[in-house]
């Protein structure tokens, strides 16, 4: 019972934030994580209708929404860089770009490792994709907020929650599924209340933070991030030029 009251308020809150988001005139603002929401509240929908009426595809279709899932949160990061790095578009670019192909390079992996397994989409490798694409999105997480920290730029209300409720997300997330393999059956067990109950507190940070629109402050002190962008760009490609220069030398020589 305490399994279906979770279940049925995550649902009830996910459907709020959507509202509240239609409501609020959010949806256009952070396209990606109300995209997330929308995700989850139908997988959700769907495994609680398998598993009333079909329980033995419960594995399956759960394990397949799961690895879908995955790839719906790297959206949730993406938007967490996009809107807090609107003002710095250069920096913005590059950092997009580097969380592409560490994503891209991470899934790949991971599809290679199991190509052979005609399975591939469902407990094991699932988890495995899971556990090394959270850890990305946590280093990625961390690794924005100190460079807000570093250069005093302020998180604005909505980017705030969706960064704290993401990042405590992920980090729940990252501990199940490192212990999950060698905890033995009752941390399974309890683990099966905590995960869905700690979802459901970030789902009520989300509906606090997201109420209505409220966007990112201006830094109270003049931030350089973008200059020191433009030079980091410019000494990078003048270095580039002179390896091809150097390297057209050496080939006509």
């Amino acid at each position: 019972m305490l399994g279906q009251a979770i279940w049925w308020s995550g649902i009830a809150v996910e459907a709020l934030l959507l509202v509240r988001g239609f409501r609020g005139k959010l949806l256009s603002r952070y396209p990606g994580f109300y995209a997330y929401i929308l995700f989850v509240l139908l997988q959700s929908v769907l495994r609680l209708s398998i598993y009333h009426s079909r329980p033995r595809l419960y594995p399956s279709v759960y394990w397949i929404t799961e690895w879908l899932g995955i790839l719906a949160g790297c959206g949730v990061v993406f938007e967490i860089y996009r809107t807090g790095l609107a003002a710095y578009p250069g920096t913005a670019r590059l950092a997009r770009n580097l969380l592409a192909f560490v994503f891209v390079i991470t899934f790949t992996k991971a599809i290679v490792e199991t190509w052979n397994d005609s399975h591939w989409w469902l407990m094991a490798s699932t988890m495995d994709l899971e556990h090394a694409l959270r850890g990305v999105q946590a280093v990625a997480i961390v690794a924005l907020v100190v460079l807000f920290l570093f250069y005093s730029i302020p998180f604005g209300r909505n980017l705030r929650g969706i960064l704290l409720g993401y990042g405590l997300f992920v980090g729940e997330s990252i501990v199940w599924l490192t212990f999950v393999s060698s905890g033995g059956e009752k941390f399974r067990e309890i683990w099966s209340y905590v995960h869905p109950a700690s979802y459901l507190i970030v789902l009520g940070l989300w509906a606090v933070h997201t109420w209505s629109y409220a966007p990112n402050p201006v830094p109270r002190r003049a931030v350089h991030l973008e200059e020191q962008y433009q030079k980091i760009a410019a000494t990078t490609s003048r270095r580039l030029r002179e390896g091809r220069g150097y390297l057209a030398k050496v080939v006509g020589s």
